[in-house]
């Protein structure tokens, strides 16, 4: 998987990082500046009404960005990913946004071009892991007598009966390529449905699932919090695994930010971080989840009651099918041990690359490589967090191996030893 090499891979995206090197040149030492002014006042990050944008609105609400000389700052609720992806094409300057709460893998997808009007690259800077875990996999009412849960397969023979009968089988996600899509797609394929050819994969954008859900458009979906909980709270479905029980601790969305705003602004870009980065420890803290929950529930940030929020932020989860657990450790992680769910491992995006080649996103001959050390900014967040006092002796590229709940590995040293392990794949 060779072929885009660095300088090809740099041309695809308008020269970004080469503008970096030269931004970074300019203050001694290559260190970002620390207690300097910011640049500008503010940036405008979008979102999208999911759990796992908090950071970014409690850094807003409890005054971290103001804090830290950004008291300008907006930020604006995208419709879906799809009107994500089109304003941060444009750029707050031209009316769009300049970063924001992303699916991880838009990060690369963005600054290749791939999912791109025309194809056309931005390139984009992966600066924090804004959350690890929070997700689910629900299924409508009328397959709860089937027992799915971790083993989808249980799904296999409704699934069949449905097609059978001339009906097509749906399966919704958020973004082709994105978290949702490969979560759910992980958990048909571990069970033996090809989601390429015994369900229809569609996109919904988040706020949606439930009402389509609910007037039978999808027969499963994946996506974050709170729409799963609201399903199941209204009686609509229930959710048959978080994502967290697939794999633990998993990656799930960031702060991605356009490499040439990052590129102009060093000084804002460490201040926005450290905001989020404080928000994230807040967030974090058990003893504020309540008024988290009423906080990003409220009208101008989400618009949904704190009843379907709070449960699953806590770690407690009503799956809809008669199961109901507490305490389960599935809550979604902002700050776990220390910083570890926050920091962009790069072994993390390895794996988000590797897995679009599974599915055909991206093709088979990818310098996977390449396109992590082109967009993955650690460094920054490592400069950051060091002005923060978090030690950051435990972080480096790598995560190391990681296992999924079907015992499948994957090793960022080798990701063809993972794919060649899949038997359900789409790789072009």
């Amino acid at each position: 998987m060779t072929t885009l090499d660095r300088r090809s891979f740099l041309r695809a995206t308008t020269g970004a990082a080469a503008t970096l090197a030269a931004a970074k040149a300019l203050i001694p030492g290559g260190a970002w500046a620390t207690s300097a002014t910011p640049e500008v006042r503010g940036a405008t990050l979008g979102y999208i009404a999911l759990t796992d944008a908090s950071p970014l609105i409690v850094a807003e609400v409890k005054g971290f960005y103001a804090k830290y000389g950004l008291d300008q700052m907006k930020i604006e609720k995208q419709a879906s990913w799809g009107a994500t992806r089109d304003n941060m094409a444009l750029g707050a300057a031209r009316g769009g946004i300049d970063g924001g709460h992303i699916l991880r893998p838009k990060v690369f997808q963005y600054s290749l071009g791939t999912v791109m009007q025309n194809n056309q690259p931005t390139p984009m800077y992966n600066l924090l892991s804004l959350n690890e875990d929070g997700q689910g996999l629900s299924v409508a009412q009328d397959y709860a007598e089937t027992g799915a849960g971790l083993d989808s397969g249980l799904l296999a023979e409704a699934f069949a009966a449905k097609r059978a009968r001339g009906e097509e089988v749906t399966a919704a996600m958020t973004f082709p390529g994105g978290t949702h899509d490969l979560w759910i797609r992980y958990w048909l394929a571990a069970g033996g449905i090809d989601p390429n050819t015994d369900v229809n994969v569609v996109v919904v954008p988040p706020p949606q699932m439930v009402a389509n859900m609910r007037v039978g458009n999808m027969d499963c979906f994946c996506v974050g919090e709170p729409w799963n909980e609201q399903l199941v709270n209204q009686g609509i479905g229930f959710t048959a695994a978080t994502t967290g029980e697939l794999w633990t601790h998993h990656p799930e969305k960031v702060l991605g930010m356009r490499a040439e705003w990052v590129d102009a602004n060093p000084i804002a870009t460490k201040a926005i971080l450290m905001a989020v980065m404080e928000a994230q420890m807040w967030c974090e803290d058990l003893a504020n989840k309540e008024e988290l929950a009423n906080i990003v529930g409220r009208r101008q940030w989400f618009n949904v009651p704190p009843a379907d929020i709070l449960g699953r932020l806590k770690g407690d989860v009503n799956y809809g099918n008669g199961r109901v657990a507490t305490a389960t450790g599935l809550q979604m992680k902002f700050w776990r041990d220390g910083g570890a769910s926050s920091f962009p491992w790069k072994s993390l995006d390895t794996w988000f690359v590797t897995e679009n080649i599974r599915w055909g996103y991206q093709p088979g001959d990818l310098d996977i490589a390449s396109v992590v050390e082109n967009t993955n900014r650690s460094d920054l967040w490592l400069e950051a967090a060091k002005d923060l006092d978090v030690d950051v002796s435990g972080f480096g590229p790598s995560r190391g191996v990681e296992t999924f709940f079907d015992g499948k590995v994957f090793d960022p040293e080798n990701p063809s030893a993972y794919l060649d392990s899949l038997s359900i794949k789409s790789m072009v």
